[in-house]
């Protein structure tokens, strides 16, 4: 699990401090830049760090400074600042934030379970978390009109609720009391499925930019959003799924236990306290699993984008265009 290679004996700042071209060294990189602790780091703490990295890659960092009081404050950028834009996220938004917020998201949709009012509220709640998450984490150089945003958290908001209540329904008085509490998963798998792309669909309308080895602009593509949106849906599922298949089976054998069934108050808290153990672990485990500078062959942009394709062989004429291009997937 190598470290970022040193350029003149300066540290490379322009990529993560670990390779991430293996899963281990995202691993690394994402428990560095997720922890919920990094979300209690006030706006001024934040543009410190923002300084330093700055003064550091102009070569003007305070005398004394040492490598790890550099990679401290390249991590506290890396989890507060989008990467696109540059500018400070809300802490709601912020990956650093997902396990604070989850825990109490998923802790309520698992302990409440039973009220369809409650049912309602902890969906609800959770999709107007998710739908910020996602809009914090877009691509921001693909734009998404307020109607557009309203769209995408109605819709995905109809759908958690129509699954879960749907569900709740169906599963009524026909299965046990194990099964409905898998209820919330399935509602929230459903709605990630749906919230992301919506909250996302100004690139896969306009497309993402991307960019050759040299950092230059290749070329705006609709596929290369697909592929970055797919993994991202994918690892905000793995992400929660691992908290709300477990705590079913906990809390089933829980319930057996008669200290613990007569002691109604501690139901919710332990429900949540055991989801933010998890998550502390899944969310990095979740954003590691792509890289997060996606890359995607030119080939496949010839083939579904055939007018992309032949502005990408005009731009870099007389050569041929390069084998692949990448692109900031968003988290």
């Amino acid at each position: 699990m190598s470290e970022t290679p040193r350029e003149a004996g300066r540290l490379d700042l322009s990529r993560p401090r670990w390779d991430q071209s293996t899963f281990a060294g995202r691993l690394r990189h994402f428990f560095s830049i997720t922890s919920p602790w990094l979300a209690l780091h006030g706006r001024d703490e934040l543009l410190a760090a923002r300084d330093l990295v700055q003064q550091y890659r102009e070569g003007r960092e305070p005398a004394g400074t040492d490598d790890e009081q550099v990679w401290r404050a390249k991590a506290l950028c890396d989890s507060a600042f989008h990467p696109d834009t540059g500018d400070l996220q809300n802490v709601v938004g912020r990956m650093s934030f997902q396990v604070p917020g989850g825990m109490v998201l998923i802790g309520g949709m698992i302990t409440f379970y039973r009220s369809t009012t409650a049912v309602v509220f902890w969906q609800w709640a959770n999709q107007s978390f998710n739908a910020f998450v996602n809009f914090t984490n877009r691509n921001a150089k693909s734009p998404l009109t307020p109607t557009q945003l309203g769209v995408a958290y109605v819709s995905a908001t109809s759908c958690a609720l129509g699954t879960a209540l749907g569900l709740k329904r169906v599963l009524a008085g026909r299965a046990s009391t194990f099964v409905q509490r898998f209820v919330p998963l399935v509602a929230v798998v459903a709605a990630n499925c749906v919230n992301i792309p919506l909250m996302r669909q100004g690139e896969l309308l306009h497309g993402v930019p991307t960019f050759d080895a040299k950092g230059e602009e290749a070329c705006v593509s609709r596929a290369a959003a697909v592929k970055g949106i797919a993994q991202v849906t994918l690892s905000r599922n793995v992400i929660v799924s691992p908290s709300m298949l477990l705590l079913p089976v906990l809390m089933s054998r829980l319930d057996r236990v008669a200290w613990y069934a007569r002691r109604t108050r501690l139901h919710a808290p332990a429900q949540i306290a055991l989801s933010g153990a998890v998550l502390m672990f899944m969310v990095p485990v979740g954003c590691a699993l792509f890289p997060q500078t996606c890359v995607i062959g030119t080939d496949a942009v010839r083939r579904l984008e055939p007018a992309v394709w032949q502005e990408l062989v005009r731009r870099y004429q007389p050569q041929p265009p390069p084998d692949t291009v990448q692109f900031n997937k968003g988290l």
